[in-house]
């Protein structure tokens, strides 16, 4: 069916379901009354079968059954199948019953047809699903990789479900494992529970297992490296389906399916917003985004889209980084009401230009230096950019009653032993003094959080550029331990502590764990496909200057 015209396709499906129609009308009297139909009964089997053919054509267009894809045909599919057959049924009675003066037609017979419809209609559209599975699953044969897929829950019931769907992916399930004692010794989908996860190693060699699936989407960072780590043991690869919202919302697909990254062995459950909070102070607002072109003002502005902002300013020194997120905007989010300005806010009255011509009601204020050990080898940059740039933009937001300013600041700011923590720290408390000045209802506040995995100059994308290298991957010190974060986490936590409008605050995140940068590395070795030790070596190189062996989260004086 996969190379024919597709109106072709739609009026063999059409004649398909109407001779079962006819067929089941003869049949219900056939059933009803005995074979053969007795001659009393013949001139009314055959006005029946008229005048159901007739319905049956109606109900098939008015649900557009003649549209459904059989290839895929689903429980919403037979549900819709359902209501049109229960329809049918009432009208087909109806008639029946108005036509009783002229015909001899049973009351039993529409409900008869209509059960012999049901079951006729839907098991030709499994028939059909079940050969072309087999027909690819048979030409794919000897290709498949059998998958055992780790977690019995939705996420991975929906997974085996969309590769029954779908066997041109060449996946095929074995079963599941899940530490759930309820689900042991029962099957999902067809498919039966092994065990628990523990019981891994054993499954994979009883079953011949190719791949590790895991479907676990809010499990937490410990428990997929030890997951990944039975999956070494047994020699099989794993890979994983992320994030629990896109479970939610019913997009768990094969195209979900990706390699376990290091982001996914985040000790730490994901952040959840509040949409409504946030969407209370950016719909319909003109919003400002400093350091724009960054990992986390470019994050921040993908996340606010969807709240449907009036305008956003995009603003930042870098004229490349700003091109490259206004032309995303643009082209691949088709959101046209934003400019971009090409300005340093160390320059006031460059800003004070962009406030006049904008009139932004959100500040988020991303654009700052953040090397430590860069800026201890330039401290006057530090402050001029990261204290008086967030000097200039807090004074000219009160000026222009800004209702919402959001600085981002980070760890580094508590009880700073570098430069840049000192210079976060500071402006912090600019913002904090702002805030004191701030009208009534408006908020200005801080956020703080740790390192952000996958940012520009950040440690994962530097252990990987010495991976690509063949090593060796440096870490300064055996004991260097650090709170790590998603760059859409960070961004999502920036526009929660917006919604909260709590003025003068300081927002940290549960950022649960800490995470030693020795383990990072030895996961990050490990995740592409090497040994630590034996394929790359890892080298301590020595703290650098400014540097701590532990981040904090809080001040003495902001308690625990």
């Amino acid at each position: 069916m996969k190379n024919r015209h597709p109106r072709s396709t739609l009026y063999q499906k059409l004649a398909i379901d109407l001779a079962i129609a006819a067929l089941t009308a003869w049949g219900a009297f056939a059933m009803r009354l005995g074979l053969p139909i007795p001659k009393l009964y013949q001139r009314s089997e055959m006005a029946y079968i008229l005048l159901s053919l007739g319905i049956k054509a109606l109900v098939v267009f008015g649900f557009s059954l003649h549209k459904q894809s059989w290839r895929s045909i689903g429980v919403r599919d037979l549900t819709r199948l359902g209501r049109a057959v229960g329809i049918f049924t009432l009208l087909s009675f109806t008639a029946a019953f108005l036509l009783s003066p002229y015909y001899r037609i049973p009351r039993s017979i529409p409900l008869i047809d209509g059960l012999l419809l049901l079951t006729c209609w839907g098991a030709a559209r499994l028939l059909v699903r079940l050969f072309l599975e087999g027909h690819v699953r048979r030409k794919g044969k000897g290709q498949n990789k059998r998958v055992l897929v780790i977690g019995a829950g939705d996420a991975g019931t929906m997974i085996v479900r969309e590769m029954l769907r779908h066997p041109e992916s060449c996946l095929t399930p074995v079963g599941f494992l899940d530490d759930d004692p309820t689900k042991q010794n029962t099957t999902f989908v067809g498919y039966p529970v092994f065990g628990p996860v523990k019981r891994l190693a054993s499954v994979v060699r009883a079953n011949s297992v190719d791949e590790i699936l895991i479907a676990i989407p809010s499990v937490m960072g410990d428990a997929i490296r030890s997951i990944l780590e039975a999956a070494r043991e047994a020699d099989v690869p794993a890979r994983i389906i992320p994030a629990i919202w896109e479970v939610l919302s019913g997009k768990v697909s094969i195209s979900s399916i990706r390699d376990v990254e290091v982001e996914d062995i985040l000790n730490r459950e994901p952040v959840r917003l509040d949409l409504d909070e946030i969407a209370g102070y950016i719909t319909d607002r003109a919003v400002l985004v400093t350091g724009a072109g960054g990992s986390i003002g470019s994050e921040i502005v993908r996340q606010i889209l969807p709240f449907e902002p009036r305008k956003i300013i995009l603003l930042g020194r870098g004229e490349n980084s700003l091109f490259q997120i206004e032309q995303e905007l643009r082209n691949t989010h088709h959101f046209r009401s934003l400019s971009v300005v090409v300005a340093d806010v160390r320059n006031r009255e460059r800003l004070r230009r962009v406030f006049e011509t904008h009139s932004p009601q959100v500040v988020f204020h991303a654009a700052a230096h953040k090397h430590v050990p860069l800026m201890e080898d330039n401290p006057e940059e530090a402050i001029l950019n990261n204290v008086f740039g967030t000097k200039n933009l807090a004074e000219l937001a009160l000026e222009h009653n800004v209702e919402v300013f959001v600085n981002i600041s980070t760890d580094k700011a508590v009880n700073p032993t570098s430069v840049m923590g000192a210079s976060k720290r500071v402006a912090e408390m600019v913002v904090h003094g702002a805030s004191e000045r701030a009208k009534p209802g408006t908020a200005f506040v801080s956020v703080r959080f740790g390192n952000v995995l996958g940012s520009r100059g950040s440690v994962i994308p530097t252990f990987k550029e010495q991976i690509r290298r063949g090593g060796p991957v440096t870490v300064t010190h055996p004991e260097m331990t650090r709170y790590f974060m998603t760059i859409p986490e960070a961004a999502q936590l920036v526009l929660q502590a917006g919604g909260m409008k709590r003025n003068g605050s300081v927002f940290v995140l549960d950022m649960g764990k800490p995470v030693k940068i020795i383990d990072l590395a030895t996961d990050l070795i490990r995740l592409s496909g090497f040994e630590p030790g034996t394929d790359i070596d890892i080298v301590f190189t020595g703290i650098r200057p400014g540097e701590k062996l532990f981040e904090e989260l809080l001040t003495a004086e902001e308690g625990t």
